[in-house]
Protein backbone atom coordinates (compact mmCIF):
# COMPACT_ATOMS: atom_id res chain seq x y z
CA UNK A 1 0.00 0.00 0.00
CA UNK A 2 1.72 3.11 -1.00
CA UNK A 3 1.78 6.42 1.72
CA UNK A 4 3.66 9.22 0.92
CA UNK A 5 4.36 11.70 -1.74
CA UNK A 6 4.78 10.94 -5.19
CA UNK A 7 6.32 12.64 -8.47
CA UNK A 8 4.89 10.33 -11.58
CA UNK A 9 7.41 9.96 -14.73
CA UNK A 10 6.36 8.48 -18.10
CA UNK A 11 8.77 7.87 -20.91
CA UNK A 12 8.02 6.99 -24.60
CA UNK A 13 10.11 6.54 -27.44
CA UNK A 14 8.85 8.48 -30.22
CA UNK A 15 6.31 11.75 -30.64
CA UNK A 16 4.11 9.43 -32.53
CA UNK A 17 3.65 7.48 -29.16
CA UNK A 18 3.61 11.04 -27.71
CA UNK A 19 1.06 12.67 -29.07
CA UNK A 20 -0.77 9.18 -29.94
CA UNK A 21 -0.86 8.05 -26.01
CA UNK A 22 0.39 4.73 -27.27
CA UNK A 23 2.34 3.36 -24.09
CA UNK A 24 1.62 6.57 -21.99
CA UNK A 25 -1.81 5.21 -20.48
CA UNK A 26 -0.44 1.53 -19.82
CA UNK A 27 2.15 3.35 -17.68
CA UNK A 28 -0.14 5.69 -16.32
CA UNK A 29 -2.48 2.61 -15.83
CA UNK A 30 -0.04 1.06 -13.92
CA UNK A 31 0.73 4.04 -11.53
CA UNK A 32 -2.77 4.71 -10.56
CA UNK A 33 -2.93 0.39 -9.67
CA UNK A 34 0.49 1.28 -7.81
CA UNK A 35 -0.82 4.27 -5.72
CA UNK A 36 -4.63 2.89 -4.93
CA UNK A 37 -4.98 2.50 -1.88
CA UNK A 38 -2.84 3.84 1.25
CA UNK A 39 -2.75 7.99 2.23
CA UNK A 40 -0.66 9.11 -0.96
CA UNK A 41 -0.41 12.32 -3.20
CA UNK A 42 0.71 12.17 -6.57
CA UNK A 43 3.11 15.85 -6.90
CA UNK A 44 2.90 16.50 -10.50
CA UNK A 45 3.16 13.85 -13.60
CA UNK A 46 6.09 13.61 -16.25
CA UNK A 47 6.32 12.70 -19.78
CA UNK A 48 9.28 12.40 -21.35
CA UNK A 49 9.41 11.23 -25.18
CA UNK A 50 13.12 10.15 -25.38
CA UNK A 51 14.82 7.07 -26.42
CA UNK A 52 15.94 4.74 -23.39
CA UNK A 53 19.21 4.59 -24.43
CA UNK A 54 19.99 8.29 -24.13
CA UNK A 55 21.15 9.80 -20.68
CA UNK A 56 20.04 13.25 -21.49
CA UNK A 57 16.50 13.44 -19.80
CA UNK A 58 15.10 16.99 -19.17
CA UNK A 59 11.85 15.69 -17.77
CA UNK A 60 13.27 13.42 -15.64
CA UNK A 61 15.73 15.72 -13.74
CA UNK A 62 12.75 18.29 -13.61
CA UNK A 63 11.20 14.98 -12.11
CA UNK A 64 13.85 14.32 -10.17
CA UNK A 65 14.77 18.06 -8.63
CA UNK A 66 10.81 18.11 -7.81
CA UNK A 67 11.35 15.07 -5.62
CA UNK A 68 13.82 16.40 -3.75
CA UNK A 69 12.09 19.86 -3.31
CA UNK A 70 9.03 17.72 -1.96
CA UNK A 71 11.14 15.35 -0.90
CA UNK A 72 8.18 12.75 -2.77
CA UNK A 73 9.29 9.32 -4.29
CA UNK A 74 9.26 8.91 -8.25
CA UNK A 75 6.82 6.51 -9.22
CA UNK A 76 7.74 4.83 -12.61
CA UNK A 77 5.48 2.03 -14.41
CA UNK A 78 8.16 -0.42 -15.55
CA UNK A 79 11.99 -1.12 -14.76
CA UNK A 80 12.89 0.12 -18.57
CA UNK A 81 11.18 3.27 -18.91
CA UNK A 82 13.73 4.48 -16.54
CA UNK A 83 16.65 2.80 -17.25
CA UNK A 84 18.44 0.08 -19.31
CA UNK A 85 21.84 0.16 -18.14
CA UNK A 86 22.80 -0.78 -14.60
CA UNK A 87 25.60 2.14 -14.47
CA UNK A 88 22.57 5.16 -15.24
CA UNK A 89 20.32 3.34 -12.40
CA UNK A 90 23.60 3.42 -10.37
CA UNK A 91 23.74 7.06 -10.93
CA UNK A 92 19.90 7.81 -10.04
CA UNK A 93 19.72 5.90 -6.88
CA UNK A 94 23.02 7.42 -5.83
CA UNK A 95 21.24 11.26 -5.78
CA UNK A 96 19.24 9.60 -2.34
CA UNK A 97 15.79 9.73 -4.13
CA UNK A 98 13.21 6.70 -3.40
CA UNK A 99 12.48 5.36 -6.62
CA UNK A 100 9.51 2.76 -7.20
CA UNK A 101 8.34 0.85 -10.20
CA UNK A 102 5.23 -0.46 -10.33
CA UNK A 103 6.52 -3.88 -12.01
CA UNK A 104 8.89 -4.46 -8.85
CA UNK A 105 6.59 -3.28 -5.59
CA UNK A 106 8.40 -4.72 -3.55
CA UNK A 107 11.75 -2.72 -4.43
CA UNK A 108 11.92 -0.41 -1.80
CA UNK A 109 14.12 1.02 0.94
CA UNK A 110 18.05 0.59 0.88
CA UNK A 111 17.85 -2.83 0.77
CA UNK A 112 15.65 -2.54 -2.30
CA UNK A 113 17.90 -0.29 -4.07
CA UNK A 114 20.70 -2.60 -3.26
CA UNK A 115 18.64 -5.95 -5.08
CA UNK A 116 17.69 -3.51 -8.02
CA UNK A 117 21.33 -2.90 -8.95
CA UNK A 118 22.45 -6.89 -8.42
CA UNK A 119 19.81 -7.66 -10.23
CA UNK A 120 20.73 -5.11 -13.23
CA UNK A 121 24.44 -6.41 -12.95
CA UNK A 122 23.66 -9.95 -13.08
CA UNK A 123 21.51 -9.76 -16.25
CA UNK A 124 24.90 -7.03 -17.87
CA UNK A 125 27.01 -10.20 -16.62
CA UNK A 126 24.77 -12.56 -18.24
CA UNK A 127 25.25 -10.59 -21.73
CA UNK A 128 28.72 -10.00 -21.39
CA UNK A 129 29.31 -14.26 -20.15
CA UNK A 130 27.25 -14.85 -23.44
CA UNK A 131 29.52 -12.80 -26.20
CA UNK A 132 32.79 -14.05 -24.07
CA UNK A 133 31.47 -18.05 -24.54
CA UNK A 134 30.75 -17.13 -28.45
CA UNK A 135 34.11 -16.01 -29.29
CA UNK A 136 35.72 -18.48 -27.66
CA UNK A 137 33.53 -21.05 -29.42
CA UNK A 138 33.90 -19.32 -32.58
CA UNK A 139 37.74 -19.04 -32.05
CA UNK A 140 38.03 -22.03 -31.01
CA UNK A 141 36.20 -23.84 -34.05
CA UNK A 142 38.09 -21.69 -36.67
CA UNK A 143 41.57 -23.12 -35.12
CA UNK A 144 40.34 -26.67 -35.57
CA UNK A 145 39.97 -25.76 -39.28
CA UNK A 146 36.00 -25.28 -39.47
CA UNK A 147 34.26 -22.72 -41.62
CA UNK A 148 32.24 -20.20 -40.03
CA UNK A 149 29.71 -18.08 -41.60
CA UNK A 150 26.92 -20.75 -42.45
CA UNK A 151 25.57 -24.10 -42.85
CA UNK A 152 27.89 -25.80 -44.58
CA UNK A 153 27.89 -29.38 -45.56
CA UNK A 154 24.77 -30.06 -42.59
CA UNK A 155 21.33 -28.33 -42.28
CA UNK A 156 21.55 -26.90 -38.83
CA UNK A 157 18.36 -27.44 -36.23
CA UNK A 158 15.62 -25.16 -35.22
CA UNK A 159 17.73 -24.73 -32.07
CA UNK A 160 21.28 -23.84 -33.53
CA UNK A 161 19.14 -20.95 -35.94
CA UNK A 162 17.67 -19.38 -33.27
CA UNK A 163 21.15 -19.51 -31.19
CA UNK A 164 22.57 -17.49 -34.42
CA UNK A 165 20.00 -15.58 -34.81
CA UNK A 166 20.24 -14.83 -30.72
CA UNK A 167 23.95 -13.92 -30.97
CA UNK A 168 23.28 -11.70 -34.30
CA UNK A 169 20.87 -9.76 -32.69
CA UNK A 170 22.55 -8.72 -29.56
CA UNK A 171 25.77 -8.20 -31.12
CA UNK A 172 23.50 -5.42 -33.41
CA UNK A 173 21.88 -4.20 -29.98
CA UNK A 174 25.32 -3.22 -28.84
CA UNK A 175 26.67 -1.98 -32.07
CA UNK A 176 23.23 -0.15 -31.98
CA UNK A 177 23.65 0.99 -28.54
CA UNK A 178 27.33 2.45 -29.15
CA UNK A 179 26.07 4.85 -31.84
CA UNK A 180 22.63 5.91 -30.62
CA UNK A 181 24.35 9.06 -29.62
CA UNK A 182 26.32 9.82 -32.54
CA UNK A 183 22.79 9.72 -34.71
CA UNK A 184 21.41 11.85 -32.05
CA UNK A 185 23.73 14.76 -33.00
CA UNK A 186 23.72 13.96 -36.32
CA UNK A 187 19.69 13.63 -36.25
CA UNK A 188 18.55 15.21 -33.67
CA UNK A 189 14.74 15.89 -34.68
CA UNK A 190 14.54 13.26 -36.82
CA UNK A 191 14.64 14.27 -40.38
CA UNK A 192 17.67 13.84 -41.81
CA UNK A 193 17.51 11.69 -44.78
CA UNK A 194 18.99 8.12 -45.51
CA UNK A 195 21.31 9.48 -48.20
CA UNK A 196 22.70 11.87 -45.88
CA UNK A 197 23.10 10.28 -42.86
CA UNK A 198 24.64 7.27 -44.60
CA UNK A 199 27.55 10.32 -45.99
CA UNK A 200 27.76 11.85 -42.58
CA UNK A 201 28.68 8.22 -41.03
CA UNK A 202 31.40 7.49 -43.64
CA UNK A 203 32.90 10.98 -43.62
CA UNK A 204 33.17 10.75 -39.71
CA UNK A 205 34.68 7.35 -39.73
CA UNK A 206 32.52 5.48 -38.33
CA UNK A 207 32.56 1.70 -38.79
CA UNK A 208 29.79 0.06 -41.27
CA UNK A 209 28.11 -3.14 -39.38
CA UNK A 210 29.81 -5.46 -41.96
CA UNK A 211 32.86 -3.46 -41.02
CA UNK A 212 34.08 -2.94 -44.64
CA UNK A 213 33.38 -0.25 -47.38
CA UNK A 214 31.15 2.99 -46.53
CA UNK A 215 27.65 3.65 -45.16
CA UNK A 216 24.69 3.00 -47.44
CA UNK A 217 21.07 4.42 -46.87
CA UNK A 218 19.60 1.04 -46.16
CA UNK A 219 22.70 0.14 -43.74
CA UNK A 220 21.15 3.58 -41.51
CA UNK A 221 17.77 2.31 -42.09
CA UNK A 222 18.49 -0.76 -40.19
CA UNK A 223 20.04 0.81 -37.61
CA UNK A 224 17.36 3.25 -36.89
CA UNK A 225 15.05 0.41 -36.91
CA UNK A 226 17.22 -1.28 -34.08
CA UNK A 227 17.27 1.77 -32.66
CA UNK A 228 13.69 2.63 -32.17
CA UNK A 229 13.48 -0.96 -31.08
CA UNK A 230 10.01 -3.16 -31.15
CA UNK A 231 7.21 -1.47 -31.96
CA UNK A 232 8.91 1.58 -31.93
CA UNK A 233 9.52 1.16 -28.29
CA UNK A 234 13.22 1.96 -26.93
Amino acid sequence: MANGRFVSYLRVSTDRQGRSGLGLEAQRAAVASYLNGGSWSLVAEFVEVESGRNADRPELARALALCRAHRAALVVAKVDRLARSQAFLSNLLAAGIEIRFCDLPQIEGPTGRFLLQQMMSVAELEAGLISARTKAALAAAKERGQKLGGARGRVGTAVDTAKARAVRAAKADVRADDLAPIMSRLDPDGTASLRGLAAALTAEGIETPSGRGAWTPTAVLRLKQRLSGPNGEV
